[in-house]
């Protein structure tokens, strides 16, 4: 097999949306895909993506959150870098050098919930199986 395709996906955080969708990438097409994720401003990884990753079967307890700035200044080469935030968010994104493509896909932020656990936790379910539809169709259409 050739060399994996190298996807870096950015939020603001690296805490729910951008870890969620480097976890299904690495789920569903590991031995294509080379997937990361980082933040604009990393923070701390949201256990309701943790809670609501682990009832898929797929624990992102141990992930670290990191910043798009420290992939950027490397100098590591991505052939995707797909952004999961707003748009406005997305615009700060760094321009990587020698990228394939840059997509975005727009999903709500899961920091930004207000109400109950049990409230933010079907949200975060929502939006879980919103960025499991996307990483699926991505790998459909992407030939390795």
């Amino acid at each position: 097999m050739g060399k994996k395709i190298k996807v870096l996906f950015i939020c603001v955080h690296n805490s729910a949306r951008s870890q969620i969708a480097e976890a299904f990438l690495r789920e569903m097409a590991g031995d294509r895909f080379e997937a990361q994720s980082a933040g604009l401003e990393p923070g701390v990884l949201n256990p309701l993506a943790v809670e609501t990753m682990a009832e898929v079967g797929i624990d992102i307890s141990a992930s670290h959150t990191k910043s798009v700035f420290d992939f950027f200044k490397s100098g590591v080469m991505f052939n995707y870098v797909i952004t999961v935030c707003d748009g406005a968010n997305a615009e700060r994104c760094p321009i990587f050098p020698g990228i394939t493509q840059r997509l975005h896909w727009s999903f709500a932020d899961p920091s930004a919930l207000e109400g109950a656990h049990e409230e933010k936790l079907e949200a975060v379910r929502r939006i879980r199986d919103e960025i499991q539809t996307a990483v699926k169709l991505f790998v459909e259409q992407t030939v390795a």
